[in-house]
């Protein structure tokens, strides 16, 4: 389905979804709970069913009603299970310790470009600790047998944090004590640190220190028991940021549902528009904001929406950190480059980094959304500042975190026509 915009400012008040980031981590934590938990303000999206599906599969009950799920722990682990994943790499990482820890043997789909992220990590540390996963790498199925044990886990922390999310939500269970070292820089750690709370929240507890290089270890006591709970999910900074660069750019939109005491590495993106004078509208245009630089090794999935943000600043602004944005939904940065510069933006993609030169203004044309949701998102934020109508392709794949998005936009004043194709 592709969707006609034609330019208009946002202005109005908008919930924030949920966090998908959260909403995962808690659905996990409940499934793995002996007794009921009720998780509230959740808001569906393909993602979370991805994972809702994976822990049916394992022996939980899961039942929604609107926004509140409620989860009836696993009591009996699955024997065997084959677990879709559909195109949700955080459910795929994170279940694939949990489904070795309960001792269920697994074949694991997926689709899209899923089965070209790497999995290696754990080929590696899980096959040294009573798990095997046997696969052709880059394809999907693959298999895995046996049951995870305590043990000392290293893991290189510049591929994905969901690595050590997977085992900090794995090894609680398992007999033996376990220790996760890092090999190198843990990027994203901020996911890691919502794990943690997320955890805490269900009784588990993790002890996290820093070794001599100051890279984190985490240390965890086996045998440990999940603890029901009921909870409510806060709203998400990943999509809040959309409309925060809006604003940046002459919107107009009030965001509620977040928490300002959030862990979430994305609220970073406050930070950064509030250091290059966020909101500062003149008159009918919007006043030619500094350029910045962004180290996004923390935040890699606000690059989207910051390559439009640079775009109307008064220099060159930079984007580093950025390399492992090319094995995600589609090669962000190859992706966010092209999407733009279809509509008149100049950026220039390195191996790890984007430089951004500032334009007059977006102009008409196409946009392809490679199927991704982020590119279609910040494509439509891109809008507010072109001259002429925009069309961007694949504008359902936004079902994937936010379904609610081009209701969210319309009522905001954004001027949307829908394709069938």
């Amino acid at each position: 389905m592709n969707v006609r915009i034609k330019p208009s400012k946002l202005i109005g008040r908008v919930n924030a979804p949920s966090s998908k980031s959260f909403s995962h981590r808690m659905l996990i934590a409940a499934a793995l709970a002996g007794g009921v938990s009720e998780i509230s303000n959740i808001s569906a999206s393909e993602d979370i069913d991805a994972t809702v599906g994976a822990l049916t599969a394992l022996g939980a009950k899961i039942f929604r009603e609107g926004n509140t799920y409620t989860v009836m722990g696993i009591k009996t682990p699955a024997a065997s299970a084959v677990i879709d994943c559909r195109e949700s790499g955080s459910t795929m990482r994170f279940i694939i310790p949990i489904a070795a820890a309960l001792g269920c043997s697994c074949e694991f789909h997926g689709r899209g470009k899923l089965p070209e992220r790497p999995i290696t990590p754990y080929i590696r540390e899980l096959g040294k600790n009573g798990a095997v996963i046997t696969k052709t790498e880059g394809v999907m199925p693959f298999t895995m047998n046996g049951t995870l044990k305590g043990g000392d886990y290293v893991l290189e922390g510049d591929i994905s944090s969901q690595f050590i999310s997977g085992l900090l939500f794995a090894l609680p269970l398992c007999s033996g004590n376990s220790v996760i070292r890092l090999a190198s820089r843990l990027e994203s750690k901020p996911y890691a640190d919502m794990t943690v709370e997320a955890l805490s929240r269900f009784g588990i507890n993790i002890d996290e220190n820093e070794d001599k290089d100051g890279l984190p270890v985490y240390r965890i006591r086996g045998g440990q028991k999940y603890r029901s709970a009921d909870v409510s999910v806060e709203g998400d900074y990943s999509q809040a940021a959309f409309y925060f660069v809006a604003n940046a750019l002459g919107s107009e939109v009030q965001v509620d549902n977040l928490s300002e005491n959030s862990v979430q590495g994305d609220k970073k993106i406050l930070e950064i528009i509030g250091g290059i004078g966020y909101n500062k509208i003149n008159g009918t245009g919007v006043k030619r904001l500094p350029a910045f630089t962004a180290d996004v090794s923390d935040i890699p999935d606000l690059v989207p929406v910051l390559a439009v943000l640079g775009c109307f600043t008064d220099g060159t602004s930079r984007i580093t950190g950025a390399k492992r944005l090319k094995i995600k939904e589609s090669d962000r940065l190859e992706a966010i480059a092209s999407a733009l510069g279809n509509i008149g933006g100049k950026i220039s993609v390195g191996e790890d980094s984007l430089e951004i030169e500032p334009v007059e203004r977006f102009h008409g044309g196409v946009i392809d959304g490679c199927n991704d949701h982020r590119i279609v998102m910040a494509s439509a934020i891109a809008s507010t500042m072109a001259d002429g109508e925009i069309t961007v392709t694949g504008a359902e794949a936004v079902a994937k975190s936010y379904p609610d998005f081009w209701t969210d936009f319309a009522s905001l004043g954004g001027n949307v026509e829908f394709e069938r194709t």
